[in-house]
């Protein structure tokens, strides 16, 4: 993986440092904060900061204040700060419920970069709270370098929250030991409509505690529910600890304003007085836009989710909306569907940007899977496969339009990454066994969930010629992360071959399965 050069850098010294710059922010103390400073008259940081959409040159850096405060951050090659580079930052308040992002730009290039986020009184720069510290790394201009990334998601399914007793979120901790790049989070980032309890009884009888909030006592349904959704997860020292040292790259899913929603639906569940899910999804967006460092929701850049993140020569990841754009979840056998799952602008833009890129590898970061058929009540169908193995229908014929033109245009070194599903697996699609036959073979690896309820694994559905060597996924519904394992994915890309090594782990580092892939190949 890319590393400092000329700096004095040192691996063990990062380690500290991340750990030092968030270890302060323990649950106790941020209990505690908020009146000690509202004494002091100074702005906290206590729920740290994160650093989003990292390039050769660029990233953005987050931070929220518990009051009006003028964000000031500072850059520099050691986390000594000698020399530092200072960037001045937006006067954040209640209108983004006291988030706020700094863009940096003209950063060296696969370099480490320390930084502190100061923030002080919007009227009176002298009254200044403690600083919070992190660090990243930029992404390599010389293919020589290599990278290393994880992905995974689901984060607080199915009301299993953080949990004290099992350390919290401890997979993040796994995943942080193990210093990748950027972290890619698949989506549902929240369970919006999943309340959080002080108890559950496991079947074997033991008892699951979470750390409960006011916000996560119901479902999410006015801003201040969703943004107390995206603040809940924050809680947790091992979420804090990672942010502090690895970017991310996030896309969202359902669960951030509701299971299975889809853009003009009218919710049936009697938990809502708010039925209207584009009121609910405007709201929930709102909240994730000030909660994580994205750059294309700024409003001067178009307000959307679906992006490519360029990481040098050897990497563009295309991150995918398979949510806003959807028509309604049905059967799925329409002759004719152009909106489908991504909708025809989304659709366009993605085939062009493949069509543009130079990496030697285009990740496309899709919320939900391609072959799997995922239900949705009796008769509908919520991803993209709905169980006819025959020629494509319904939203497999703008699958079937993208493979095509990855074929035709020759586009190589596509992998599709994605979560959703509640368990791991690797599909292989091959047209030798499918009943579409224009692309060429490409692979799809599906890892998660971060901490959330297992579920059962899914049909295949033979379209587009799936064949899964891997699988492991419980043997019924909703197991917790007490009983079943959770899971993160890991991608190795090495600068001098171009080969990318995947590997599928689970909770506490254990590989499960891996595959090596070479690269300069159409599709794969």
């Amino acid at each position: 993986m890319a590393q400092g050069s000329g700096d004095g850098f040192d691996r063990r010294s990062l380690l500290r440092g991340a750990a030092a710059g968030s270890g302060a922010l323990a649950l106790p103390a941020l209990a505690c904060a908020a009146p000690a400073q509202a004494r002091s008259g100074r702005p906290s940081a206590s729920w740290g900061v994160q650093v989003g959409d990292v390039t050769t040159s660029s990233g953005l850096v987050w931070v929220r204040s518990d009051r009006p405060a003028r964000m000031v951050v500072q850059t520099a090659a050691t986390e000594s700060f000698r020399g530092a580079r200072t960037w001045h930052g937006p006067v954040v308040g209640a209108g983004t419920d006291f988030t706020g992002v700094t863009s940096l730009h003209g950063l060296p290039s696969g370099e480490q970069i320390h930084y502190r986020v100061l923030l002080a009184d919007p009227d009176d720069p002298r009254r200044g709270g403690e600083p919070v510290t992190g660090t990243f790394r930029t992404a390599p201009e010389r293919r020589a370098e290599r990278i290393r990334f994880h992905w995974s998601g689901d984060l607080a399914g199915q009301g299993w929250g953080i949990n004290p007793d099992r350390g919290g979120y401890r997979i993040y901790e796994d995943m942080r030991r193990r210093d990748p790049d950027f972290f890619l989070c698949s989506g549902d980032n929240i369970y919006a409509d999943n309340p959080i309890t002080e108890r559950v009884t496991l079947p074997d009888g033991r008892i699951w505690r979470n750390v409960t909030t006011e916000e996560k006592a119901k479902v999410a349904e006015t801003l201040g529910e969703f943004r107390g959704a995206f603040r809940y997860n924050l809680l947790d020292d091992n979420l804090r600890r990672f942010n502090a040292q690895v970017p991310t790259i996030t896309q969202w899913d359902d669960h951030e304003v509701h299971n299975n929603w889809y853009p003009g639906q009218l919710l049936d569940d009697d938990r809502y007085t708010v039925k209207d899910a584009d009121v609910l999804s405007a709201r929930s967006l709102r909240a994730f836009s000030e909660y994580f460092p994205i750059r294309t929701l700024r409003a001067d850049r178009g307000g959307r989710v679906y992006r490519v993140v360029r990481h040098g020569p050897l990497l563009d990841v295309f991150v995918l909306d398979m949510r806003r754009y959807r028509n309604a979840n049905s059967p799925g056998r329409q002759t004719d569907d152009r909106q489908g799952i991504l909708g025809a602008e989304q659709l366009r833009w993605l085939k062009r940007e493949l069509s543009r890129s130079r990496a030697v590898w285009k990740v496309i970061a899709s919320d939900m899977p391609l072959g799997l058929v995922v239900p949705d009540g009796k008769t509908d169908f919520e991803a993209v496969a709905q169980g006819d193995p025959g020629a494509p229908l319904g939203r497999e014929l703008q699958l079937a339009e993208l493979l095509r033109h990855i074929k035709h245009e020759r586009v190589t070194g596509t992998v599709w990454l994605t979560t959703d599903v509640h368990y791991t697996s690797a599909q292989h699609y091959a047209p030798e066994r499918a009943a579409f036959k224009d692309f060429e073979p490409f692979w799809e690896f599906v890892s998660g969930p971060l901490n959330a309820g297992g579920f059962q694994s899914l049909k295949l559905d033979g379209t587009f010629g799936p064949e899964q060597p891997f699988i492991k996924a419980p043997d019924r519904p909703n197991t917790s992360p007490a009983e079943s394992p959770q899971n993160f994915g890991e991608i190795d890309i090495d600068g001098g071959s171009g080969e990318l090594t995947v590997r599928l782990r689970q909770e506490g580092g254990e590989v499960l399965f891996s595959k090596v892939l070479q690269p300069g190949r159409v599709g794969q």
